[in-house]
This record gives C-alpha cells, sequence and structure tokens, in this order.
C-alpha cells in the first residue's frame, strides 16, 4: 500500500485563525504552503496535498507540497480527490469543517482538524503556529 496521502483543505486551515487572512487569501495559502514543506514530518507523516480555492488558485506548488486549485468548490474536489484515493492507500483530510468531514469519512478518509494540524508545523519562520 502506498503512503498515506494527507489532502489539506486551505480555505479551512487558512480561515480558522483570525489574523488578516482575507486581505490577502493567496499569501495565506503560500504562507501555508511554505509551512507544511518545513512541517515535522514525524508529527504528520505522509504525502501532503494543498487544495486551494478562490483567490488562492494562483499559488504555486514546491518541492514536497503539491497545491491543487479547485475548478469550483474546495470541498467537493476533496471528496473526488478522497473518492480517487481512499481505494488504494490510507487518506487523511485536515479540515475541521463538520460537513466536509462527514463527507469523506463516509468514504473512508481519516480526520486531523485543523488545529492539530497548526499546533504542527511552523507559520512562516515565526515562532507563531498557523
Amino acid at each position: 500500500m502506498e503512503q498515506t496521502l494527507i489532502i489539506v483543505d486551505g480555505a479551512n486551515v487558512v480561515g480558522s485563525v483570525p489574523d488578516g487572512w482575507w486581505r490577502d487569501r493567496a499569501g495565506a495559502a503560500a504562507r501555508l504552503r511554505d509551512a507544511l514543506a518545513a512541517r515535522d514530518r514525524s508529527a504528520l507523516p505522509g504525502d501532503v496535498l494543498l487544495v486551494v480555492e478562490g483567490a488562492a488558485r494562483g499559488v504555486l506548488p514546491i518541492d514536497g507540497v503539491p497545491v491543487e486549485a479547485a475548478p469550483q468548490s474546495g470541498d467537493d474536489h476533496i471528496v473526488a480527490l478522497v473518492r480517487d484515493n481512499v481505494q488504494r492507500r490510507p487518506v487523511v483530510v485536515v479540515t475541521s469543517d463538520r460537513g466536509l468531514r462527514q463527507r469523506v469519512t463516509d468514504l473512508g478518509a481519516s480526520i486531523v482538524t485543523s488545529g492539530r494540524l497548526r499546533a504542527s508545523i511552523p507559520y512562516g519562520g515565526r515562532s507563531e503556529h498557523i
């Protein structure tokens, strides 16, 4: 079986902290992407995939963190990714969105909350966390 796929609901994780992200959604998503690349892999092992939507669609992938822009709804795109992967590898979705959690767990995915992810990654090289 392949390594765990960790699908990060970028809009949910970024939106879970009122730090002004709404003024620069793409910048906030890029900071999340960079923090995911710098994460302690022992705390969250697996292949990370960041899903972005809306104004963050232009965020580019970097080494170790592929980025997928949802063509419409980020939640629908995440559900499709889970459906496409869950039969061949474990899938973890990082979100605190209750509706999305239910949809993906019904397909066999596990959940990590946005808060748990934020506690395990550095934010922009500062001592703060996302």
